[in-house]
């Protein structure tokens, strides 16, 4: 779908879309008539052309609507991972300085990330609305067919809306049949949200024929996630049910947790059982640039004196997360509230060329699946040197990213080197089933289903504590190809809660132990500061992150969380400007931006 997904765009989407006049005898260059469009082959070009777009990207390191592929990533490395307190900015404090203010939380409207990831996702929204207005025109498709293509096109437009709605909490409609399209952003989104993710979940097929396509069970899934996000959680926990029970595999489910970990960001090995919804990124296919890999990551490589990654050093992981992941030597589980009293050693301060030795003390193994640390195998790049791959390490920290990072035995496939920096091959997961499992488990125990949560909580767990997941040393250092021997990289100790632990706890710690089974699972894949808002606890969990790493990293020194007011972005001040009619402005502010 992707690598002819580029070409339909020019075909489909251009500006002079309705400029043809009844006196030309041809349409103008560059566009099609209606009667091409409305059937069955020009309506499922233009779907082509709206899961291109999941990516954001246009072209080498250009951005749908312009600007630049990092200010859009789907992956929300900025305003969900860094703004969440996953990771640091990185690279040094003059580079890209407008992420700076959104990390700290005193950016104003007129911060150049927000309106160009604005002008995006609607550009996505456009392209839904546009398979749904020329389906209903064309008349050659089966009944099944429009069904499948009206709830795929409305799955999308839910995902698009369901970004915006997180992002900005009160953005205009556009929808199919509207023509003003200065709309206000006056009205809760959420009952639209759901009503096009409902229509996909009851319409679109269990499976599709290509992978890639939206299916029940991924709609399944988003549905309840848009009720979870509202609290929600008796509408959502039956169709959390249904999606961890559906379909069939060798082991009877559609969907389970890959057996290793790291499989999720292995292009080799994706769109396995765990995939339930992904972005499909494809390297090495546009001869402009990467731009149907994941350029909207391109700056996220280590990078410094040896580094095999042309750049660019952004999105350190935080100290602060990094002590997540320590477990008690005794039991193998988190320490929940007061796990910064454990740190992980760091080599802060210490040059390459001087000795260090790893952390000793037992780790969670996802650790070093998602953190580059001194003494620690990169994948198969050889060992991480700490400080020569920081561009500054005193501004953000000793440590790199890895889960967007390829492996150097797949780099010519996997890696994109059309540009400066690197695109990948690496999908990026809108919902794997770790993610199901986890909201699933939010959803039993505040509706009572302590053991139940228990459970779910405890099949992710046990999948970190398989030792296949866990990273070993190379054999030989200086010769990774050698292979892995069969000693761990580090102290590795990570155990299941105990049986009926959670209804021991009760509610309130039970919910402790999921959003922190949350934080580790998925770190640094673009949830956590969303999810810090809808559980109400950003401000006390940001602001104590503020205080705890800006002891240590520069970068996060000014920042401040205020409740009310930072829970959503600010509405970017460019669209209010365009909106103005008569010297009013039609969209309005978000509280406490004014």
């Amino acid at each position: 779908m992707k690598r002819s997904a580029y070409i339909l765009i020019v075909l489909f989407f251009t500006t002079q879309f309705y400029a043809c006049k009844k006196a030309l005898e041809q349409p103008p260059l560059g566009s099609l008539s209606e009667d091409i469009i409305a059937n069955k082959n020009g309506v499922n070009g233009l779907l082509i052309g709206a899961y291109a777009a999941l990516d954001f990207m246009e072209g080498g390191d250009r951005a749908l609507g312009g600007g630049d592929a990092w200010q859009v990533s789907p992956t929300n490395w900025v305003f969900g991972a860094v703004a969440g307190g996953d990771a640091s900015k990185g690279s040094d404090g003059a580079d890209q300085p407008a992420i700076d203010p959104i990390a700290n939380f005193y950016s104003d409207a007129n911060n150049i990330l927000y309106n160009g990831k604005w002008k995006a996702l609607f550009e996505c929204v456009v392209r839904t609305n546009n398979v749904l207005k020329f389906l209903a025109k064309a008349t050659d498709l089966t009944d099944d067919e429009r069904k499948n293509i009206e709830g795929q096109a409305r799955f999308l437009r839910g995902h698009y809306y369901f970004e915006l709605k997180k992002m900005w909490n009160m953005v205009p409609w556009i929808d199919e049949g509207t023509t003003v399209f200065n709309q206000p952003n006056n009205l809760d989104l959420w009952p639209k949200i759901e009503a096009d993710l409902k229509f996909a979940y009851e319409n679109l097929p269990p499976t599709q024929p290509e992978i890639g396509r939206a299916n029940k069970w991924a709609a399944g899934a988003y549905l309840a996630k848009a009720y979870l996000y509202q609290h929600k959680y008796l509408e959502a926990k039956p169709i959390f049910d249904l999606v961890i029970t559906s379909g069939t595999t060798s082991s009877g489910l559609k969907y389970e947790l890959n057996e290793e970990f790291e499989d999720n960001w292995r292009p080799s090995r994706e769109n396995n059982p765990e995939a339930v919804f992904v972005i499909q990124m494809a390297a090495n296919v546009d001869a402009s640039g990467p731009s149907h890999a994941n350029n909207g990551d391109m700056l996220n490589f280590p990078y410094g004196d040896g580094s095999p990654f042309s750049c660019c050093g952004f999105f350190q992981p935080s100290i602060d997360m990094v002590n997540h992941f320590r477990t008690n030597p005794q039991t193998g589980l988190p320490y929940i509230s007061n796990y910064n009293d454990f740190p992980v050693k760091t080599d802060m301060g210490i040059e390459g060329n001087q000795p260090f030795t790893p952390d000793a003390g037992t780790l969670d193994p996802r650790l070093d699946w998602t953190v580059g640390r001194r003494g620690i195998p990169y994948h198969d790049w050889g060992i991480y040197p700490g400080k020569p791959w920081a561009r500054d390490q005193s501004y953000g920290g000793p440590y790199g990213p890895k889960k967007n990072v390829y492996w150097s035995e797949s780099a010519d496939t996997d890696g994109d080197q059309g540009t400066w920096a690197p695109g990948t091959a690496i999908n990026y997961s809108i919902i794997r089933f770790a993610d199901v499992l986890l909201m699933a488990a939010e959803c039993e125990a505040q509706t009572g289903g302590l053991g139940k949560a228990e459970e779910y909580v405890n099949l992710v767990r046990a999948r970190a504590a398989n030792p296949v997941t866990w990273l070993y040393k190379y054999k030989d250092n200086a010769n990774p190809s050698a292979g892995f021997s069969n000693v761990p990289a580090a102290n590795y100790k990570i155990n299941s809660y105990p049986p009926g632990d959670f209804v021991i706890r009760g509610k309130e710690e039970a919910l402790k132990a999921i959003y922190y089974e949350r934080k580790i699972e998925l770190a640094m894949e673009g949830h956590r500061f969303f999810d810090l808002v809808r559980w109400g606890i950003a401000e006390q969990e940001l602001n104590a992150y503020f205080s705890y790493q800006g002891q240590f990293t520069s970068d996060v020194r000014k920042g401040k969380f205020v409740k009310g007011k930072h829970d959503y972005y600010p509405i970017p001040q460019r669209q209010i400007d365009l909106s103005q009619v008569q010297s009013a402005a039609v969209l309005k502010q978000n509280p406490g931006y004014n």
